[in-house]
């Protein structure tokens, strides 16, 4: 958990499969611990072709009862349906724009954004123009 905290966690990403690794495993994470999930992300790896968005694009209904049945991955039914939707949406997305990475760094300007220090945590805003938009 630490590794991830200190050499993943909050640096920029740009290339596509690995945002959509993160895409992937974001959805899978919720309800759970992000501990789970990094816990499992190999298996989930090898389980989702190694998050190549064509390769999950074109999972058949052998393919998800492959995965329902697989223990080393978290089996729910429509996290894995999103997850292959998604990957027809990256596809959809490259096509139009010429990466998923443009699509995603677009809702910032493709910048990575930076706030100001505050001193105390009860200082730092609620909302931001960006949430907002």
């Amino acid at each position: 958990m630490a590794d991830y905290h200190d050499n993943e966690w909050g640096r920029p990403e740009h290339e596509d499969r690995k945002l959509f690794e993160h895409l992937a495993l974001d959805s899978f994470q919720a309800g759970l611990s992000w501990r789970t999930i990094l816990n499992k992300r190999e298996n989930f790896r090898r389980a989702f072709a190694e998050f190549d968005p064509k390769m999950v694009a074109s999972f058949d209904e052998a393919d998800r009862e492959r995965l329902l049945a697989d223990a080393g991955i978290v089996r729910n039914r429509q996290k894995i349906e999103a997850t292959i939707n998604n990957g027809q949406r990256v596809l959809e997305i490259q096509v139009e724009l010429g990466s998923f990475d443009k699509y995603i760094w677009g809702f910032t300007g493709h910048k990575t954004l930076r706030r100001e220090p505050v001193a105390d945590w009860q200082d730092l805003p609620s909302t931001s123009p960006e949430s907002e938009a």
